[in-house]
């Protein structure tokens, strides 16, 4: 088997050696040389054998596939070691051979420079980002990749970018597709003229390789393919392409050689002679012969001849077994569809439990069978189609046989192979399970191929592309024909698809129909189809298919028991395989010329509804309780008559068939439209929700165009050419309303439920409006529709530019011209909408550019009719109508609730003026008057919507009235008498005046009406007319129908046979038996249209004689009818506005108006309502009333609610924070009250109960990321620019602490400096206090409670139970009362020396705690678990600094340094200064001072070994001689090296609580004189050598005078003394350079330096004392920020005068002589830098001022962002990352959710948040443009900070438009970065389990 297949036909045959010949041993490079020789001389015929023989030898060298794919041992493969090898060696010969014995890459940069680059041509698969430009595309499939898209100039074009679904190629260069304007620079040059001729010789080996290398390729899939009985498993196909990887590799990197290449390897593919000689199989070459037949069994099995062997495979006879259904009578002649040819297939589909509803097969003349059956293959491009079909289109192949498509002549011939093979290619998709996939790769090829006009035009001229096309369709579908049940269950004929198959829902059908949707688009193709009558049949037939299918029966006992989903599927088809082709040839028909065509298709669509008539058995009722929403051969038929009507100047009339087909016509779209009111009134609730859906889809915005419009338009002509009392009773009988109708109290309906007759009744009513007001189809223009439907959505709700452009519906065809936005589109936006720009509300809710209605498209251009016609949820209306009604509040025009103003419409098309008769009909006349009387009598099921309508009508009436009325009066006398009791004539102006005295009605024996007598004096005349009226009433609505329509068909037909049906289907509208007896009464009415609508005003304004005739004050309103006045307004204004058009329109009527208001008369009693009905209706009225009420209520009551809140939050500090409030008169007022947020309670904290604040602890680096320089570091968008973080704050730290740790000892270090830079640990609280025990047990409810909660329980998290503030801990309150507070605040007179005492003996006395806390009290174990919780709040490695793990110093260190971070994030949030003085919102809700209790309870139960106490060497002169004798062990840190703050707080901390405030104020000043001391050491050693000397000298002078301690020159000359004793300033020589600072130092500079080093120190001192002793901060200056706090803080003396410039050095007091500490202080340094000058300088110079932590900045486009990141590789795994993400705060790369950088379960991205952010990280999706948030164990979507020019978010950059950033957003992530709030703002967390 496997040396079986070497293939080798032409020249003589090589004998075959076993082993490999000799010549194979020699250097292949050689053997290519001698070959090309050979082959360049005259005479080739030796060169061309000896290089057949070789080849035959290397390529069939081994067949390693044929022993895989039989699973046998590859024991035969005895060369070369396995499969692999043999093809290493094979391709490595045939390289050597192409370059003829040169270099291979040598060679492929020669046939490279012959490349005529005129089209780019690059092919993509998908996923890969590209762009579209519409403003350069011609076709709209354009497309191009990013680099040439970057090249070409598209400034200011409509472009955009987007993810390709299913794979593309670039367009670029290829004039056919798109604007030569839009062509990039490289692209731009038609570069053929100048290119050199290609050296015959360099391509010479090409042309003779080739053919045998496509060959061997073609073999092994030959052999790879086997065909089992069942289909061949993915598996072994896809083995079989990983072994053919590195051969099509190398045929597709040929291609990329340029267009040399590309012309030899068409040439190889189309010569067909090659591929007969090679292929045939006919030599005695047994692996060819095997070859071959493996081919024709592959081609036999796909259900295809080889035209040679017919006798083998003839037509198969439709075999026995399967069920075949003949439905010749559908088929006809007609039919094109020939016999399915495999039978299992029927077999397996058949099983799938259909139940009884039987497939349907269509047996018929086989038209053509040849296009599904035949193929035959020339060459090898057409076996490699094939063979990559039969693969189900191996994405490598589909990349060769692309890249190919540069080459012209390729493309012509790959074009027509395509088409070629089209039926198997749908014969394979079907047959697959990988259907999408696949899919896309056919539509990645025909794309390529159809888009081109030129092309498509030449296939459809010669390979029949448009006749292969629809065949292939119809024959798809008829795989999926099921019996239709519509109309007549048992007898239909009529086929449709099932729309439950595979085939419909996974939309299989696309890829087909997509490419039939694309060359429809091209005028010349389209043209083709529409006067080819044969097609065009044969289109109708396959739309007839879709005509009724998904059919939905109404449940009326018990709910379906399962819903199906298939409607979907039903839409999706019926949009893209009926309505798409539809718009792509409507496209075609815009000119009159094109009038033919319209012609044709009318024609055989009529032909096709009439076929679809007889064979559904339809005669003139619609089976009751049916519905379907697909009726596409009306559609089709309405589209055309339009497009004919308006764009062609067609008459009408000669494209509408006869009155009969009409009346057909017109059931089912009016069907629809009734089973859409009873969906909403509930009737169809047994169906469930799906069947809701199916109402929804058919108005939403994609699909309403193509479905409700036509519909609505069809029903516009049927009304506007058919009798109009036929088409009103038709309505009203299909809205199941006609027995409401009447003018009796009661009535019986026998085809309703009460329930359900209002809703239906407004249904009926508003239908009539709709149809009877839409001018869509009509006569209104392009542009009027764009505006109309814009204002439609806008009215509903403010819109995003994107949802508009989604809501309108476009011309689904893509050529149409009305693209969204396109030109018109923008245009008519501006002038119907304002656009509101996104703003940020605090609440952190994004808000988006939004588009709102302009004041004047309120006023003059709201639409209700539209806005019903357009809206999918009902809510909608009344939105539109609630922001209506606050316009004309705003705006002052009317106060009250406004009824829908009447909307003045677009002329009518005259064609269509038929239209109008509906209003001016007497049925419809009737109906009005007996709504308005039973309005006004109060009957039941009569809402303000029904008047709303009735009154919408009679106006549409009085607007579109005829004008003769003189005509009218004359015309009363004609044959038209059949009711004239009722009205006179049909005009709505003249019947509304005629009065109605009697009528005469069926009533149930209970009604009222029956008891009355009738009248007496009835003269004859009326007792007449009264016999009329029996039968003038409603049943005449039925009876009046069934006559007309009698006539209708006596007319149009002779035949008797349709009256036979006739009794059957009239029978059902008697009324059926088991109704209670009806009996007749006769009522007075004795009233006009017109008496009622003035009673109507009377009864709506609730007075009486409420209507004067304007006019008679004012004549002029008769003569300008416009008023202002009456376009907006309620049901009174509407009343006006109807009696003045009455009066307007006939003098006759305004003179009955003045008659009717002269006569006062009395309001009817309403006495046909029964005490009963009235209670009932009450009690429904209030009822609603109190509904509104609780709403309004409930709103009311969460607003204030939420008020509350947010005051509560923000006033009232935490009750502990105000000790103001006691005075000292009151002594024993003692503790401070704490209310517990969950048992209500309130009290004192207390040892056993004590009370805590909720708080949320958070590990925090944003202190870390503080950095020297103002400028904010920008995000890296170039390979150069990267950030390093080692200016950072964090970064500084902690090179300073290890600078310590090695010279000095590691107790001293740990004190000298904080930590917490990173990961420090950030309290705060929303000040709400809970008791503890109540806190343990909410959380055991919480931990019980299973509901999902966006936190973790089990973390110790929950959420505040008064504010919802996300929380993890509890604070302990120190029990102690307020006026202890007052009573320490007290100052005191004790000297500065005194004072230093005490704090040193309180410091000594580690007992100074209440004894109680040593015992174990509750308190004490709270604040120690408190304490715990702070731990374990950060990792490890941000608390352990120690050299020794687990020394008590460090927790010492990580302790102070707490109470560092809170105080100076608490800084950093107030701007960084203190400037804006008072308690800021930090403040307000700070819990520093519980922070305070707890840390120093831990604090002193560590004691610092008491021979160094920091404070000592502060206050103390040492003797000299005590530093001597310990140089063996470490040197303790220097105190000038020591941090000051730091020191402040462990001096603090070390002391009892709570603190005596003159105790503060010593440490303070204490600690200050060693800042300062800093200070000017600090500045020693920035200052040159001469500089020092000058200030060492005139510091001198001054040494004895009275305040030499408090004057900074006396200081400074005496520390730069002091420190030239030892070797700090010696080691300059080397550096002189660096470290002189340029600028020469004035003593203002001087002032400004010493200021500023000594600020930070004061501003944290500030706060922390505000903090502790409760004392508001002052506000200042930024200037005078030194002196207010050095005030403030009480080291500057109460006398001071600030006359004169403000001296730092005046804030002094030293408590031991200055000089003398000074040069202590001085010597430890000089001790230092004896051996290490160069650190001990370093460590001087303290960097103290950072500036604001800031996120990174962002470009101002994202663009940059994007095309940087989104291919950048990965640092860790080197890969692509395929969810990019990048760091915010310090600009890192990261691969989001990516498997490959996961280290310990950890992925990247949490990683990194918790190496960058201590647990928090902002994460930018680079393919999102989205902010992610991680905080700990959760994530968040944060939203994007970039919007595009319309201010929206581009979420996953689905539309791709260009995006730009937006400031105020990135603002808001800020602030919520350095304030520490995500978790309070952002509301959707969820857990990410450390997958991101």
């Amino acid at each position: 088997m496997a040396a079986a297949a070497a293939a080798a036909v032409g020249g003589p045959q090589a004998p075959q050696p076993e082993l490999p010949a000799p010549g194979l041993a020699l250097d292949k490079a050689a053997t290519a040389a001698h070959l090309k020789a050979a082959l360049s001389r005259p005479d080739n015929r030796a060169g061309a054998e000896e290089l057949q023989a070789l080849l035959e030898r290397v390529l069939s060298a081994e067949r390693p596939l044929a022993a895989a794919a039989d699973g046998e041992e590859a024991a035969a493969a005895g060369s070369g070691g396995g499969p692999g090898a043999a093809e290493e060696e094979a391709l490595e010969w045939c390289k050597c051979l192409l370059a003829g014995g040169g270099g291979y890459e040598e060679f492929c940069a020669a046939v490279r420079a012959y490349d005529p680059a005129a089209l780019c041509g690059l092919v993509w698969t998908a996923n890969f980002v590209a762009y579209r430009c519409r403003t350069c595309g011609i076709s709209p499939c354009m497309s191009l990749c990013a680099e040439c898209f970057h090249q070409g100039d598209h400034t200011g074009h409509d472009f955009n970018m987007f993810r390709s679904q299913a794979g593309g190629a670039c367009d670029c260069g290829d004039s056919n597709v798109m604007r030569e304007s839009g062509f990039c620079r490289r692209h731009q040059i038609k570069s053929s003229s100048n290119i050199p001729c290609v050296p015959k010789d360099l391509l010479m080996m090409s042309e003779f390789v080739l053919p045998r290398f496509i060959f061997c390729l073609i073999q092994y899939l030959r052999e790879g393919y086997n065909e089992p009985a069942d289909v061949p498993s993915e598996k072994d196909l896809n083995k079989v392409l990983q072994l053919l990887e590195p051969q099509i590799s190398f045929l597709e990197d040929l291609t990329k050689m340029g267009g040399a290449m590309r012309s030899v390897l068409t040439q190889v593919l189309t010569n067909q002679q090659n591929y007969k000689d090679l292929t045939s199989g006919l030599g005695e070459n047994a692996c060819a012969k095997k070859s071959h037949e493996k081919y024709l069994i592959a081609l036999k099995s796909s259900g295809l001849t080889y035209p040679e062997d017919k006798l083998v495979y003839g037509i198969q006879e439709p075999s026995a077994g399967t069920s075949t259904l003949a439905v010749q009578g559908f088929a006809g002649a007609t039919g094109t569809l020939g016999q399915l040819d495999s039978s299992d297939e029927e077999d397996q589909d058949g099983s799938q439990g259909l139940g009884k509803r039987k497939r349907v097969k269509l047996s018929s003349s086989t038209k053509d069978q040849s296009i599904m059956d035949v193929l035959k293959h020339k060459s090898f491009l057409e076996e490699l189609l094939f063979w990559t079909i039969k693969y189900e289109f191996p994405q490598k192949m589909v990349t060769f046989l692309l890249n190919m498509l540069p080459d012209q002549e390729y493309k012509v011939a790959f074009t027509k192979t395509f088409v070629q093979h089209y039926a198997f290619i749908m014969k394979t998709l079907k047959k697959s399970h990988e259907s999408d996939t696949m899919s896309n790769r056919i539509v990645h090829i025909s794309v390529q191929l159809f888009s081109n006009e030129e092309l498509a035009r030449q296939v459809t001229e010669e390979c029949q592309l448009l006749d292969i096309m629809v065949t292939v369709l119809l024959y798809m579908m008829e795989s999926c024909l099921i019996k239709s049940e519509l109309q007549d269950e048992e007898n239909s004929l009529h086929v449709v698809v099932n729309c439950g198959e595979a085939l419909l829902k996974n939309n299989t059908y696309w890829p087909l129909v997509s490419d039939f949707i694309n060359i429809l688009s091209h005028q010349s193709v389209a043209k083709r189809f529409l006067e080819d009558h044969g097609l065009l049949v044969t289109w109708m037939n396959f739309v007839s298919f879709f005509q009724g299918m998904n059919l939905n029966k109404r449940e009326l006992n018990e709910h379906v028991e399962f819903e199906s989903q298939t409607y979907y599927a039903a839409f999706a088809a019926e949009l893209e395989a009926c309505a798409q082709p539809m718009w792509g040839l409507l496209s075609h028909c815009k000119v009159r010329e094109t009038q033919e065509y319209t012609r044709n298709v009318v024609r055989y669509c009529l032909e096709a509804l009439q076929d679809w008539f007889d064979a559904i058995n339809f005669v003139d009722e619609p089976a009751p309780n049916q519905v379907t929403f697909h009726l596409p051969l009306h559609r089709y038929y309405a589209m055309f008559l339009s497009k004919a009507v308006k764009c062609q100047e067609l008459d009408l009339d000669s494209v509408l068939p006869d009155q009969e087909m009409l009346m057909k016509l017109m059931i089912h779209p009016l069907q629809i439209q009734a089973s859409l009111a009873e969906i909403h009134s509930n009737m169809w609730v047994r169906n469930g929700l799906q069947i809701k859906g199916q109402a929804m889809t058919y108005v939403q915005s994609h699909f309403c165009n193509s479905m409700i419009d036509p519909d609505i338009y069809l029903l516009q002509v049927c009304a506007s050419r058919l009798d109009p009392d036929y088409f009103i009773s038709s309505v009203f009988e299909r809205f199941k309303v006609v027995d409401l109708l009447t003018m009796a109290s009661q009535h019986q309906n026998t085809v309703l439920d009460a329930e359900h007759e209002r809703s239906m009744l407004e249904g009926a009513l508003t239908f009539l409006v709709i149809l009877l007001s839409l001018r869509l189809h009509l006569g209104m223009s392009d542009d009027e529709i764009l505006r109309a439907e814009m204002v439609a959505q806008l009215c509903m709700n403010d819109r995003t530019h994107s949802s508009l452009l989604d809501l309108i519906p476009e011309n689904p065809n893509p050529k149409s011209g009305i693209i969204p936005g396109s030109y018109s589109f923008e245009s008519v936006l501006s002038a119907v909408a304002d656009f509101k720009a996104p703003v940020f509300e605090p609440g952190g809710s994004m808000q988006q550019g939004m588009y709102t209605p302009k004041a004047e498209v309120w006023d003059q251009e709201f639409d209700p009719v539209m806005v019903i016609l357009r809206t999918v949820y009902r809510r909608d209306v009344q939105s539109a109508m609630d922001r209506y009604t606050a316009f004309l509040k705003q705006s002052g025009k009317f106060p009250g609730n406004p009824w829908p103003p009447y909307k003045k419409r677009t002329p009518l098309h005259p064609s269509y003026k038929g239209l109008m008769r509906l209003l001016h009909c007497k049925t419809l006349h009737i109906v009005l008057f007996t709504l308005l009387y039973k309005i006004l009598m109060d009957h039941q099921n009569l809402s303000e919507h029904v008047l709303c309508m009735v009154l919408y009508l009679i106006e549409l009436g009085l607007e579109n009235s005829a004008d003769e009325e003189s005509d009218e009066e004359a015309s009363l006398c004609g044959p038209e008498r059949c009711h004239d009791s009722w009205f006179p004539g049909s005009n709505l102006v003249s019947n509304m005046r005629h009065f109605i005295n009697y009528v005469r009605v069926r009533v149930p024996e209970t009604a009222p009406e029956v008891k009355r007598e009738s009248p007496a004096s009835t003269s004859s005349d009326s007792l007449g007319s009264l016999q009329n009226s029996g039968t003038a009433q409603v049943f005449s609505l039925v009876a009046e129908r069934r006559k007309k329509f009698q006539e209708i068909i006596n007319r149009s037909s002779s035949e008797a046979a349709n009256q036979v049906v006739r009794p059957k289907t009239s029978s059902k509208w008697s009324a059926p038996g088991s109704a209670p007896q009806l009996t007749t009464a006769i009522l007075e009415i004795k009233e006009s249209i017109l008496s009622l609508l003035i009673k109507l005003h009377h009864k709506l304004s609730g007075k009486q004689n409420s209507y004067y005739p304007p006019w008679l004050d004012d004549i002029e309103i008769l003569i300008q009818p416009e008023i202002p006045k009456y376009s907006h307004g309620d049901g009174i204004t509407a009343v006006e506005r109807i009696l003045l058009k009455a009066a307007l329109q006939s003098r006759m009527n305004k003179r009955i108006i003045e008659e009717i208001c002269r006569k006062v008369t009395p309001p009817v009693p309403p006495k046909k309502i029964t005490a009963a009905e009235k209670k009932t209706l009450d009690k429904e009225e209030r009822r609603q009333k109190a509904r509104e009420r609780q709403q309004k209520l409930l709103a009311e009551f969460a607003s204030r609610q939420k008020s509350f809140m947010e005051t509560a939050m923000d006033v009232d500090s935490p009750e502990n924070d105000i000790p103001m409030e006691i005075t000292t008169a009151e002594p024993q007022v003692s503790e401070a009250v704490y209310d517990c947020v969950i048992c209500g309670q309130s009290g004192p904290s207390s040892e056993d109960r004590p009370t805590g604040l909720v708080v949320l602890l958070q590990a925090s680096s944003v202190l870390g990321q503080c950095r020297d320089n103002i400028e904010p570091k920008t995000l890296p968008i170039t390979e150069e620019e990267q950030i390093y973080p080692w200016d950072t704050c964090a970064a500084v730290h902690d090179v300073r602490l290890s600078l310590l740790q090695r010279y000095f000892k590691d107790s001293s270090c740990l004190l000298a400096v904080s930590i917490g830079w990173e990961g420090g640990v950030y309290v705060q609280t929303c000040g709400h206090t809970l008791h503890i025990d109540c806190h343990k047990s909410y959380m055991e409810s919480l931990r019980n409670d299973q509901v999902l909660q966006g936190f973790s329980v089990d973390k110790g998290e929950f959420t505040c139970p008064l504010c919802r503030q996300f929380a993890n801990s509890v604070l302990p309150c120190y029990p102690g009362s307020n006026v202890e507070n007052n009573l320490w605040q007290r100052p005191s007179n004790k000297s500065i020396q005194d004072l230093i005492k005490e704090v040193e003996e309180l410091q000594g006395q580690p007992g100074a705690f209440p004894v109680s806390i040593i015992s174990e009290t509750n308190l004490s174990k709270e604040m120690e678990s408190v304490m715990k919780d702070i731990k374990n709040t950060t990792q490890k490695k941000y608390r352990d600094y120690s050299k020794n793990p687990g020394s008590p110093d460090n927790d010492f260190l990580f302790m102070y340094s707490v109470a560092r971070t809170n105080l100076e994030l608490e800084l950093i949030h107030r701007g960084g200064n203190l400037c804006s003085g008072g308690a800021s919102t930090a403040g307000k809700r700070s819990c520093l001072n519980q922070l305070f209790h707890v840390l120093a309870l831990h604090m002193r139960l560590y004691s610092i070994d008491s021979e160094y106490n920091p404070w000592r060497k502060l206050t103390q002169l040492e003797e000299m001689n005590s530093q001597l004798g310990n140089e063996e062990q470490q040197l303790e840190v220097p105190i000038l090296y020591h941090d000051v703050t730091s020191l402040l707080l462990v001096q603090i901390l070390m002391m009892p609580q709570p603190l005596r405030k003159d105790h503060f104020t010593c440490i303070v000043k204490v600690l200050f004189t060693l800042l300062y001391t800093q200070a000017l050491t600090a500045l020693s050693v920035k200052c040159s050598e001469e500089d020092r000397s000058a200030w060492k000298h005139t510091g001198a002078l001054k040494k004895n005078t009275c305040d030499a301690e408090k004057s900074y020159k006396v200081l400074l000359s005496f520390v730069i003394s002091e420190l030239s004793k030892g070797k700090l300033y010696h080691e300059e020589g080397t550096q002189e350079c660096t470290m002189v600072s340029p600028i020469s130092w004035s003593p203002e500079s001087m002032e400004k330096y010493l200021q500023d080093f000594c600020l930070p120190f004061l501003r944290i001192t500030s706060l922390l004392q505000h903090h502790l002793f409760g004392e508001d901060l002052p506000s200042c200056q930024e200037e005078e920020e030194f002196s207010v706090l050095s005030s403030c803080l009480g080291l500057l003396p109460t006398f001071y005068q600030t006359d004169h410039p403000f001296i730092s050095a005046s804030c002094l007091e030293w408590s031991v002589p200055a000089l003398e500490i000074i040069s202590q202080w001085c010597s430890e340094i000089n001790t230092f830098t004896e051996t290490h000058a160069e650190q001990g300088k370093a460590l001087l110079i303290q960097e103290s001022r950072w500036k604001l932590p800031h996120l990174l900045q962002l470009p101002e486009n994202y663009n940059t962002i994007f095309q940087y990141y989104h291919r950048k590789t990965c640092s860790v795994c080197t890969k692509v990352p395929k969810d990019p993400a990048v760091c915010l705060v310090c600009g890192t790369f990261v691969c989001l959710k990516g498997l490959c950088c996961k280290q310990q379960s950890y992925c990247e991205c949490v990683l990194h948040s918790q190496n960058c952010g201590a647990g928090t990280g902002i994460f930018l999706l680079i393919n999102a443009s989205v902010i992610i948030i991680i905080r700990g164990h959760r994530f968040c979507l944060w939203g994007s900070v970039y919007l595009d020019a319309h201010g929206e978010e581009d979420r996953d950059l689905r539309r791709g438009k260009p995006l730009y950033i937006c400031k105020e957003r990135y603002k808001v992530l800020e602030q919520q970065w350095i304030s520490h709030t995500f978790d309070h703002i952002n509301k959707r967390w969820g857990p990410h389990y450390n997958g991101l």
